[in-house]
């Protein structure tokens, strides 16, 4: 018999039993369950709700299921429908009627909204800590790198002189306001709604405050019906994870490029690459390319349960059962995909000798030749016609703009002179964009520093 099963005449049907089960999935919020019950039953105890000593029976028995638990000598069985009632037929069977009072003042629907408050906040503590860890590794990295000059790209077409140490820096601050967005998303997420019962409270005098402070929860809810039927959080947590997985698949479209014959930037280590099957010659960048591939998988969580809340009405539905899967999918692929991404980063190699090379293609000092135009006094929509002409007689003539003698540049314009090798040099173009957030290794430096600061590390 069900624990809920008083009120019915038959048996539920197998089939219904595997339809409406969760617990191949919800099995993992144990901790938090017991948690929430044992705080639940100790402030019963305290209020007098029920018995100190049933209370004292109840956590005791609980903690010894969680030894249990974690021992691995329980299994969880499925017509006990979800990790709710299993535990709490555990306890039954463990205690006898003591145990029946633990649900005293409280349904399955403010239960499972803590459980799944606080498996989720304990998720965000840990994907904050890998995020640190990997802006740790970009900080390193970028100071490392910090006067490779490479080219930096818009509309995949060749632009302007960076350094890799600025291109490291902008994931770096990617990642940054992903670590901002689950630290503002936890907020909204430390609220307890135990105490709200099914949807309208409870006759008990409850003292959640109580269970809020041994839980560690910031606030409690304020309305009952929307503190069981809220997902807000879990939303705005899948959400969370879309976007730090978008910015993992950037980065990580940006090394399958890298990493290609034709950019030859950089070679991933054997250990983080894979081999072909038919091709022997083949080094794959699988690692980077399940990243990306995964992402999608996230974006797709994230629609999932949106779908699931549109349009629901008050309060709780059993709809709502499918919000777990997809957070713990995100989760789990965000955590996994960080925890691969991190030593895959770090153990790459830089071919400087080819990156130096491809610098030579695209004319990336053209702006840079536009503004010693400016500098002699051309307005900048003349001299950016002038070194557009001089773009496209480099391009039949097979040149770049360092390969004109001072003649050529002067049949251009006369205001070139002699000096405008040394100004068009990628080191220099690259030294005198220091504007505040610009590539120059002075104001990289400044950036890896204020970064450094940010995380604690100085």
């Amino acid at each position: 018999m069900k624990l809920w099963g008083g009120r019915f005449e038959k048996n539920t049907s197998q089939l219904v039993d595997a339809f409406q089960n969760s617990i191949r999935f919800d099995w993992r919020m144990y901790k938090q369950d017991i948690r929430g019950s044992v705080a639940h039953a100790r402030m019963l105890g305290d209020k007098g709700i029920i018995p100190r000593e049933d209370a004292r029976l109840i956590i005791d028995g609980l903690l010894e299921i969680l030894e249990d638990i974690e021992s691995g000598k329980i299994e969880f069985k499925e017509e006990a429908e979800d990790i709710h009632m299993n535990i709490e037929s555990l306890l039954i069977q463990k205690i006898g009627d003591a145990g029946k009072k633990l649900h005293t003042g409280r349904s399955r629907n403010d239960q499972v909204a803590l459980d799944f408050r606080m498996y989720l906040k304990d998720e965000m503590d840990e994907i904050i800590h890998l995020i640190r860890k990997l802006c740790g590794l970009l900080l390193k990295k970028a100071e490392e790198n910090l006067d490779i000059i490479i080219a930096g790209y818009t509309h995949m077409q060749k632009a302007q002189p960076i350094t890799l140490g600025h291109h490291i820096m902008a994931y770096f601050h990617m990642f940054c306001r992903d670590m901002e967005r689950f630290c503002d998303c936890y907020k909204r997420t430390d609220i307890m709604p135990l105490g709200s019962g099914a949807l309208a409270g409870t006759t008990y005098d409850l003292d959640r405050e109580m269970v809020a402070r041994e839980l560690n929860f910031e606030s409690i809810s304020e309305n009952s019906m929307d503190a069981v039927s809220d997902r807000d959080f879990a939303i705005e947590f899948i959400s969370c994870c879309s976007i730090i997985m978008m910015h993992l698949s950037r980065f990580c479209e940006e090394l399958v490029l890298w990493n290609s014959h034709e950019f030859g930037y950089i070679e991933m280590d054997d250990s983080m690459a894979t081999g072909s099957s038919i091709m022997p010659q083949k080094k794959n960048p699988d690692v980077a390319e399940l990243i990306r591939g995964k992402t999608g998988r996230v974006y797709g969580d994230l629609m999932t349960i949106l779908t699931i809340l549109k349009a629901l009405p008050m309060a709780y539905n059993k709809d709502m059962q499918e919000d777990k899967e997809a957070a713990f999918d995100a989760a789990d692929t965000v955590k996994g995909c960080i925890n691969v991404f991190i030593p895959m980063f770090d153990t790459i190699v830089y071919n400087k000798e080819r990156i130096a090379e491809k610098l030579k293609e695209g004319f990336l000092n053209a702006t840079d030749a536009a503004d010693y135009l400016v500098g002699k006094g051309v307005a900048f929509r003349d001299a950016h016609e002038v070194v557009g002409n001089m773009v496209n007689y480099c391009i039949k003539n097979k040149k770049t703009l360092e390969d004109l003698s001072l003649k050529e540049f002067k049949t251009f314009n006369s205001s070139f002179e002699a000096d405008v090798y040394q100004y068009i040099k990628m080191e220099n173009c690259v030294i005198r964009r220091s504007t505040i957030g610009g590539p120059s290794p002075e104001r990289v430096l400044e950036d890896i520093e204020k970064g450094k600061r940010y995380l604690g590390l100085l």
